[in-house]
């Protein structure tokens, strides 16, 4: 019975945050705060670019997860955790390497600079911003469903005669769907919420890379009340999105 008091006191110290935010929330301009231009311009920007990021994730994330839950070759625990190091790095040092790899005269940005094609403080740095710092989420997560659904289904697919790609669309990704999904929440969640990484890289252009965190610091230092609204519906906003998964995982087929 001794468990249930750290772990009300950890609920508490998770709660009791969010619920000084409701308290402190000017209630009859709350909604004129959250709809005013420069607020819809970053919630929208922000769902834009988290979706984007998040599908970007999906891209890359599943045959990364793949590689390091199914392969087996020198160097794989190096590369398991340089891909994981974004998750222990601070955002803005991600967003830094970012931009002397992206920027005018990073390593790539450079040449890409040559053919005409620019990516620093642009909508698609807050998408790369947005994506370096989620990309784990997704692997971790859909790694971990990989190791434990274990290989027997696909190697009794691949003796029915199944080719390799053939196991992994049929067999191997319906097996872990649950698990692709919930980390593509995590990654979506994440980069709504993302900052450093994407103030760093992008900067604060108003409806180019200004997203709602963003904008809810600026309105920190100006209008403190437009702040508090706005975090209060970035809350909403990333808990719609955490309890829809969990109820599709809940009600979803085993």
């Amino acid at each position: 019975a001794w468990i249930f008091l750290p772990a009300s006191v950890g609920a508490a110290f998770l709660v009791v945050p969010l619920a000084a935010i409701l308290l402190r929330i000017d209630w009859p301009e709350f909604i004129p705060l959250v709809t005013s231009e420069s607020s819809r311009a970053a919630l929208l920007l922000s769902l834009r670019t988290a979706t984007a990021s998040t599908a970007l994730c999906v891209a890359l994330g599943v045959p990364m997860a793949v590689v390091l839950a199914r392969g087996s070759f020198p160097g794989l625990p190096l590369l398991r955790a340089l891909v994981l190091l974004p998750l222990v790095l601070p955002p803005v040092v991600g967003g830094i390497a970012l931009l002397y790899t992206f920027g005018r005269q990073g390593l790539l940005g450079h040449y890409l600079e040559i053919l005409g094609i620019r990516i620093a403080f642009t909508t698609a740095a807050v998408v790369l911003a947005q994506s370096f710092v989620s990309l784990p989420f997704l692997v971790v997560s859909l790694e971990g469903a990989l190791r434990s659904a274990g290989n027997q289904y696909e190697s009794i697919a691949a003796m029915l005669g199944g080719r390799p790609t053939t196991v992994l669309r049929t067999v191997t990704l319906p097996l872990v769907l649950p698990g692709l999904m919930s980390g593509a929440v995590l990654a979506f969640a994440r980069s709504l919420g993302e900052f450093g990484a994407t103030l760093t890289f992008a900067g604060s252009l108003q409806g180019v890379t200004r997203t709602l965190p963003l904008e809810i610091y600026l309105q920190r230092e100006t209008d403190p009340d437009a702040a508090i609204a706005l975090s209060l519906l970035l809350i909403v906003v990333a808990a719609l999105i955490v309890i829809a998964s969990a109820s599709r995982r809940l009600t979803g087929p085993l």
